[in-house]
């Protein structure tokens, strides 16, 4: 996770997410700006404490203060972690999102988090191609098959997808998603995730029959049981939870926004699987567009006997 340092409403990305909401009319007041930093420093907190205490082990990098970042709270965009000690490095649409990009982030894995890293996947070269990949916003991993599920967006770009799938080895199932005005939803983590047993997607969003036959049916075959979410769950971030595990047991941390969102029956479904682990986060959600899921840079890197590694082999 990383702690913000100057939490805001990205102009940069505003056109392309439309769970972003400018907090208006005060835009621009500093008083505002210190009242969503610094409610966003409380959900952010209560999230990492609430995790802490579930038994998970949580890494906190600080943000920079300079350049400021809006978005830096939400690390799994530019980063991800891999079992076989991959770290991949992801290419960003908006200029001052690039800027998340910091060894010292990775750095802070490795030496406190006791992780080892054998190779960085580097796909950035792409940005000056106007081709995007947003990490796992943008592609949502079954790990355990080795599948990529992705809908294509202006921050998705099957050709870095195909990319990705190729260095990482991993097979591809790509869709068209779209919100109920008809919109490209801009990341696939708002509209799907995946566990070990159980997927949460949202059917509504893939207009295409085959192609939302193809994702339903490719999941049932690997074992996973489906929560149907509709438009509006997914609006309430009910798609945006992710997987964790701690010694004793697996767990799914989400927003209460999106626990709250879910019927009886699709709660228990998740509860069947794995303890829920809920946290408000209202204005991270509202203001930066993203949830939970998107807070968390889920580390799957092997822990190093010695040494620390090459990040940039």
């Amino acid at each position: 996770m990383v702690r913000p340092a100057r939490f805001a409403c990205n102009p940069q990305t505003a056109a392309s997410n439309a769970f972003q909401r400018d907090p208006t009319p005060l835009v621009g007041d500093d008083r505002q700006a210190g009242a969503l930093q610094a409610a966003a420093l409380r959900e952010f907190d209560e999230l990492a404490t609430a995790l802490d205490r579930a038994g998970v082990e949580v890494l906190i990098a600080p943000d920079s203060d300079q350049p400021a970042k809006p978005d830096a709270i939400f690390p799994n965009n530019w980063v991800s972690f891999h079992h076989d000690g991959t770290v991949a490095l992801y290419p960003m649409l908006a200029p001052n999102r690039r800027w998340e990009r910091r060894d010292e982030v990775l750095e802070q894995v490795v030496r406190k988090g006791g992780f080892r890293v054998s190779r960085t996947v580097d796909l950035t070269h792409r940005e000056a191609e106007e081709k995007y990949l947003e990490g796992t916003g943008s592609v949502v991993l079954d790990r355990v098959h080795r599948m990529a599920y992705a809908c294509s967006s202006p921050r998705t770009d099957l050709d870095v997808l195909g990319e990705f799938a190729q260095l990482l080895d991993y097979d591809l199932m790509t869709f068209d998603a779209t919100d109920g005005s008809g919109r490209a939803i801009y990341h696939t983590n708002v509209l799907m995730a995946i566990g070990t047993g159980f997927a949460v997607v949202c059917g509504d969003s893939i207009a295409n029959t085959a192609h939302r036959t193809a994702v339903f049916s490719k999941l049932r075959a690997t074992g996973h049981d489906i929560v149907d979410i509709t438009r509006e769950q997914m609006a309430q971030f009910a798609a945006n939870v992710l997987e964790l595990a701690s010694p004793a047991a697996k767990l799914i941390a989400l927003s209460t926004t999106a626990l709250d969102s879910l019927n009886r029956t699709q709660r228990a479904i998740l509860e069947s699987h794995a303890a829920l682990v809920p946290v408000p986060i209202p204005t991270i959600e509202r203001v930066g567009g993203g949830g939970v899921r998107c807070m968390l840079a889920e580390i799957h890197l092997p822990k190093r006997d010695t040494g620390y590694g090459d990040l940039r082999t």
